[in-house]
Order: C-alpha cells, then structure tokens, then sequence
C-alpha cells in the first residue's frame, strides 16, 4: 500500500507532537509494518487508517500503532552494570539519607515488565530479613497498555530469563507451561503499574514526592534532541538532589542543557 507524501509527514507529526517519537527517517520502516495489517484490516488508504486512530476515544488504535512502531523488546538483567551499581553505591546511600524507610523508584517506559521486577528482585535480595521495614514498591508506566497487561501478568519464556542467575529463577518464578515462568505474587506486589505518557506534564505528586532513582533505558531512541533534551529537565525536576537516572547504553544526555551530572556511561546524578 503506497504510503503518500502527504500522509507520511501527517503520521509523522502526529507521533512526535503526542508521544515524542520522531519517526521522520523511518518511511520504509513505517510501510514495512503497517501496510499489511492495513490491507488485511480493509483499510484501503493511510489517511482512512490515521482518521480511525485519531477518532479512536478508547486508545486501543494508538497502542496498535505504537506497538508497530517501536519495539517492547527487554529481557531480565538489561545492562547488568546498572544493577551492581545500584547494589554497590546507590542503596548503600539511599539507606544512610532516606526518610521514613521509603524508597522512591520509576521505571519509565517499563515495556513488559522486566526492567521493573529485576529491581525488586535485587531490593528483595538487598534488604533480606530487613525488607519489611522497608517500602520498595516501584513505579512503572508506559504508554502502551498492551505491554503492561503483558507485565502485569509477569509470565515470560526461559529466554528473556537468560540473564538471571538459578537461584533467583528457583526463588522468584514458578513454570506454568512449556518454556513458560510466572514470577511470584511477593515480587508482583512491588510494582504499582499505571498508563503515562511522558510528553505528558508530570503530575504534581511526583514534585510533591520526588523519587530517588528513575529508570528510563532504550526509550529516548526514539526521541529528537529537542523531545529528549526537555524530558530529562522534566526528570530532573521530580528527582530528589543527590537521585539518579539511569538511561540505555545507546543514548546520552547533553551535559550542557541539563543539570545532570555525569556520573558514568548511561548513569547521571542530580546534584545535591
């Protein structure tokens, strides 16, 4: 299905204007997975098929849409080094200068789920017979709801699960079918999932309670350094000085129109 001129630059800034995701080099990618599902759909043209989705009041054609266009692709473990540093320098901080033993943590644009219950396993692991002292519970959002009925499920195969040592397999997962694992209700409990988009203002209960650690990993590769450079200021602000942002390894900040401090590749730190 030929995809117009016309049509390609009203797509394009319809996902860069509402969800930050600027698509403007990615013209064969967009043919390539979306002309199919248009055609079998019955849709005979982009403009019939961008109307449905703009009228759509439900949201449930814009997380197809989003689902087509980007990738929830995650495992256990991502980027090991943010959890040993997590374990090795940020929690041994956090539990010297946190107030009422309550831990702050958003894993922004949380995908599927992995990124969110590798951190409360680790915080499970970390405080030990400590832990019920302890409020750990984690933010997670995405914009797509589909991802996060997928993590609320917390039903993965054995090999997003290759980075995860046997002993938390054994502990924090039980098999429910072939080459399937449910992770545990303890750990389920940690995360509170919600829908938001982050071209969206933060809400006021994030400046009210600003978190200790924010995870947003392989999400600004889809974002122009405009779009990137104003989310992370929008971070910043609901961080606590002296909290951390984690990011993908294939992104970076620029140091000079952010406040971040650089503390090591993909880790930067709000000043205190």
């Amino acid at each position: 299905m030929e995809l117009t001129d016309r049509e390609f630059e009203r797509l394009v800034a319809f996902m860069h204007d509402n969800y930050g995701i600027n698509l403007s080099a990615k013209r064969v990618l967009i043919q390539g997975r979306l002309s199919n599902m248009l055609r079998d759909r019955g849709f005979k043209t982009y403009t019939e098929y961008l109307d449905a989705v703009m009228a759509d009041t439900s949201g449930a054609e814009v997380t197809t849409i989003l689902n087509k266009l980007t990738t929830n692709h995650t495992f256990f473990m991502r980027e090991p080094e943010h959890y040993t540093y997590l374990k090795e320098v940020i929690l041994p901080y956090l539990v010297k200068t946190v107030k009422n033993n309550e831990l702050r943590i958003w894993s922004a644009g949380c995908s599927s789920g992995e990124e969110c219950y590798t951190t409360a396993m680790l915080l499970n692991e970390y405080f030990g017979k400590d832990k019920s002292r302890w409020d750990t519970r984690i933010l997670a959002t995405d914009i797509s709801h589909s991802v996060m009925d997928k993590a609320k499920l917390g039903i993965y195969n054995a090999e997003g699960m290759k980075g995860l040592s046997p002993e938390w397999k054994n502990k924090y997962f039980k098999p429910v079918g072939e080459d399937k694992y449910e992770i545990c209700q303890q750990i389920k409990d940690e995360i509170i999932f919600k829908p938001f988009n982050l071209m969206d203002p933060m809400p006021k209960t994030f400046a009210a309670r600003p978190f200790d650690l924010i995870f947003c990993r392989n999400v600004m590769i889809y974002f122009d350094q405009p779009t990137k450079t104003a989310l992370v200021n929008r971070f910043y602000d609901v961080l606590k000085p002296g909290g951390y942002l984690y990011i993908g390894h294939a992104e970076s900040i620029s140091r000079t129109e952010t406040k971040f401090e650089y503390i090591k590749p993909a880790v930067y730190r709000k000043p205190l």
